[in-house]
């Protein structure tokens, strides 16, 4: 039997192969000898030699996977990107008080999710709105040659896709190149491994896992070596990167399921060719989709053509007396969780790694029909 497409934002839908793998190993996981060791994972402990070659083997997959440099740490971590909103300037916004600067970072805000970074931060530091796109009803990303950077301050934080608004950084910032001595801190929560990062352009980068990567419960950091160190005297201590790092993601009890099911995820990723390879698929969906949007009488997606997101589709019908038809519709079509986030309404269609080319045509031909028999 054929499983509906789940277009959810998050938690959002895993490859099956992963879901069954986990499912087969669920019991009594093997290890890659295939030797059963008579337990499952959640059952195992942390410290554990089966556990251990699990999160060795995820952490090595990950660094292959978005070519992480060799000067950077990958933690894994808990709290997810909201709880990053605060770990990230605990841990960076006092980098440079030995060099006389109060705590302090810079924010563009480009949706929700930057909005409430920004708001969540001023709790521990100075915090300056560079560029808004908020008057504009979040449409489009401010050029950054218009953003307004201050001189020494910390860092700049973006978020790279922002899931309610549909809209995503196609090229990162170069900071330098704007005259900034910042560092940048980007929210890749819902594009990563979808696309390629530039990491010479990067200092810190964090999300969930829970879209493109596995379960909920499992947030990654990606943080250059230099920048470890620098925590508040009131960051926790389990937040505290530097301790993270020194302990192996172990200083206390890590996500150990999320970590086995996103490492799997990984090993998927790779199977499929890896990112660069996601990225063409992802670029293909992406377009049939705002293709039939566009052509379409009904429906209407408010996002400016050069920031649209790859991962997430917001869109609304012109007539929305039949929103619920349409929802209705497209559950009995097997097109599920398609209803737009609360604050903004309408409809939105997440395509992440997960969505197969099929899931989108299939949400395609179903827009199509319903317009023909409703518009």
């Amino acid at each position: 039997m054929l499983r509906p497409y789940n277009f959810s934002a998050g938690p959002a839908a895993m490859p099956a192969e992963v879901l069954a793998q986990a499912a087969d190993e669920m019991l009594d996981w093997p290890d890659a000898t295939g030797k059963r060791c008579g337990m499952g994972v959640m059952e195992m402990s942390h410290r554990g030699k089966e556990f251990l070659s699990i999160y060795t083997q995820a952490e090595a997959d990950l660094r292959e996977l978005l070519a992480v440099p060799s000067n950077f740490r990958i933690l894994f971590m808990q709290g997810g990107g909201l709880a990053e909103n605060a770990i990230v300037p605990l841990n960076l916004a006092a980098r440079r008080g030995a060099q006389g600067h109060a705590p302090a970072a810079d924010f563009v805000v480009t949706g929700s999710w930057s909005d409430k970074s920004q708001k969540e931060a001023r709790r521990y530091c100075d915090v300056h709105i560079a560029a808004s796109n908020q008057a504009e009803g979040h449409t489009a990303i401010p050029a950054a040659s218009t953003w307004q950077l201050r001189q020494g301050v910390s860092y700049v934080h973006v978020c790279g896709n922002e899931t309610i608004n549909g809209l995503e950084y196609h090229t990162l910032p170069d900071l330098k190149a704007l005259g900034s001595d910042a560092e940048l801190v980007v929210d890749f929560s819902s594009n990563v491994a979808s696309r390629p990062m530039d990491w010479n352009k990067v200092g810190l980068a964090f999300g969930g896992a829970q879209k493109n990567l596995g379960p909920a419960g499992l947030t990654l950091v990606v943080v250059r070596e230099d920048l470890l160190g620098h925590a508040m005297a009131h960051c926790p201590s389990a937040f505290d990167y530097k301790l993270v790092a020194d302990n192996g993601s172990m200083y206390n009890t890590p996500p150990t399921y999320a970590i086995y099911m996103a490492g799997l995820t990984f090993q998927w990723l790779k199977r499929q060719g890896g990112v660069a390879a996601m990225e063409q698929r992802n670029i293909a969906k992406a377009e049939l989709l705002y293709r039939t949007i566009d052509a379409s009488g009904l429906y209407e997606n408010r996002v400016a053509p050069d920031c649209r997101s790859r991962m997430n589709v917001p869109f609304f019908l012109r007539n929305e007396a039949l929103n619920d038809a349409f929802l209705a519709g497209a559950k009995e079509a097997g097109l599920l969780q398609l209803k737009g986030h609360k604050s903004v309404g309408g409809m939105r269609a997440s395509l992440y790694n997960a969505m197969p080319l099929e899931g989108v045509q299939a949400l395609c031909s179903y827009l199509q029909e319903f317009e023909r028999t409703h518009g």
